[in-house]
């Protein structure tokens, strides 16, 4: 039985040709009709139809995240997640717990700390780590993934000396006394320590990845645009793994795979190039990181950072070097997606993509967090997307305030102005810096604060309405790979993917009632991959 008629909901289809319906009639994993219940049951409704009673619930187009690391979140499952944790004892504790159970000279691998959350301090010392954990290299991401920390077993495995030479756009954090090691190293210093960590196997990081795809089913979403094969053993082993799981053993998810650029000469290798694939699985743009992030000021400014007048940053790649990327990547006319926080890195990039004509699928400059009213005006182009997070925002205020000063925070996470300047504009998570769950972050995009707090929002001139944030994450999501032709909204002939909420949210006066909304339901290709 393929047909499905899915009936007796809120259904806000985002299409403006019909807006608001009852009934969403499926058919071989299709919309065929919407309309009101009475007319498609008469229609369709015969003894060989699936009747879904939606019970008056509230349903929206799929959601899309359009930036995250499944691969990320997939670690949750196999490392220590030490995200929200708040305070360097408790941190600390977690770490000897584990490596109370770890043998000696396996490596202790945790992500997610953040020092902005300790009530008890800053994050903890090379020295630190060492007690806790003294016969077990140690290394640590932050939930930034831009930051590190490592204990002495980690560097001494490594063969760390003083002069060791470290990779372009990273660094090693010394003790201005000792000038040691502190334990902290600083975006591509990484690899120094990195390249001796033993994989995971391959089975276990496709049991962790389809632990990840089943989360995120659980949030309402049906489409994510994910960035892997640096943690997930290179090109070609990502994307073995993704068919496996979604094409061979139907995981109920749509992937759009972000191929780091280190893997281009393998796409062209191979013959696969943008939009190489099938509904469920896709190949999507060239990632590149231009610059680093806020809290360890390596975001590259075109302005000295307020509480550093000295540091503007840090360009991950010079801007011959970027050239070189873009360059290869159109001459595989494959679009790019680039890191940029700080806006010297927004305007470095669009600097290159003017010397380069447009490619069938759209450039994506994601993040885009610190802008200037020029940059606003230059991305505003149909060829270009904007991949924003809006719950970064409550990850970095107010301490953000500290490093950028009054002035700039006008033009930090300029939503509002984005859309009213016509920019196209995706909303993702980036899990795993920040919860894998769209309706946190259509809270933030709406309010502007946490959720825990109360104030009319910082830089409130810039919120959107409850309408505009959805849209970020769907309609949105299907313009950053091509596909608003095929997903992004309830209409004939398009995707049967749907997400069924437990509230009317678009009704609702009080945004902090999307804090108790639950996913009743996640629905792809017309069948129910998850039921709350």
């Amino acid at each position: 039985m393929s047909k499905s008629i899915f009936t007796n909901g809120v259904i806000h289809t985002f299409d403006e040709n019909q807006p608001l319906v009852e009934t969403v009639v499926v058919d071989g994993g299709r919309i065929t009709e919407i309309g009101s219940h009475k007319e498609m049951m008469t229609k369709w409704g015969d003894s060989d139809t699936k009747i879904i009673d939606l019970q008056g619930k509230m349903v929206t187009p799929g959601l899309i995240d359009s930036h995250l690391h499944l691969s990320g979140v997939a670690f949750q499952y196999l490392d220590l997640n030490l995200i929200g944790i708040t305070s360097k004892r408790a941190m600390l504790e977690k770490i000897r717990e584990r490596a109370s159970a770890t043998p000696p000279g396996k490596w202790l691998l945790g992500m997610g700390w953040d020092e902005n959350l300790f009530t008890d301090g800053t994050m903890p010392t090379i020295q630190e780590l060492d007690q806790v954990a003294p016969h077990c290299p140690v290394f640590l991401k932050r939930i930034c993934h831009h930051a590190f920390l490592v204990n002495s077993k980690a560097l001494e495995m490594s063969h760390y000396h003083p002069s060791i030479t470290v990779p372009t756009g990273g660094s090693i954090v010394l003790d201005e006394t000792t000038k040691k090691p502190t334990g902290l190293l600083l975006e591509s210093a990484s690899k120094l320590v990195t390249d001796y960590i033993p994989d995971h196997t391959y089975e276990e990081l496709k049991s962790g990845l389809g632990q990840a795809m089943d989360h995120v089913a659980q949030r309402g979403i049906t489409s994510v645009h994910t960035n892997d094969p640096l943690y997930l053993g290179g090109f070609d082993q990502t994307y073995k793994m993704y068919d496996e799981l979604i094409n061979e053993e139907e995981k109920g998810l749509r992937c759009n795979l972000l191929i780091d650029y280190p893997f281009l000469d393998r796409l062209k290798e191979r013959g696969i190039y943008a939009g190489y694939g099938n509904d469920k699985l896709q190949i999507g743009a060239v990632k590149i990181f231009a610059d680093g992030a806020f809290g360890k000021r390596t975001a590259l400014l075109s302005e000295p950072y307020y509480d550093a007048p000295n540091q503007f940053g840090e360009a991950q790649h010079s801007q011959e070097e970027l050239y070189h990327m873009v360059k290869e990547a159109r001459e595989h006319s494959m679009p790019i997606a680039v890191h940029t926080i700080g806006d010297q890195a927004v305007e470095n990039v669009l600097e290159i993509l003017d010397q380069f004509p447009k490619v069938n699928h759209r450039d994506r400059i994601i993040h885009v967090s610190l802008l200037r009213e020029d940059l606003i005006q230059r991305l505003a182009k149909s060829h270009i997307v904007a991949d924003i997070q809006p719950r970064f925002l409550v990850g970095d205020f107010p301490w953000v305030k500290e490093r950028l000063g009054e002035q700039r925070i006008q033009y930090l996470y300029a939503w509002k102005s984005l859309l009213t300047a016509g920019v196209v504009c995706a909303g993702g998570s980036d899990a795993p810096v920040e919860p894998v769950d769209p309706l946190l972050g259509i809270h933030a995009a709406v309010t502007r604060r946490d959720p825990a707090q109360s104030h009319d929002g910082w830089n409130e001139k810039e919120k959107l309405s409850m309408l505009e944030s959805f849209k970020l994450f769907t309609i949105g999501g299907a313009y950053a790979t091509n596909e608003e032709h095929k997903k992004g909204t309830i209409s004939p002939g398009k995707l049967a993917d749907m997400t069924v909420y437990s509230n009317d949210i678009l009704s609702m006066e009080d945004p902090d009632e999307l804090l108790t909304t639950k996913i009743e339901m996640t629905i792809v290709d017309g069948k129910v991959v998850y039921r709350g």
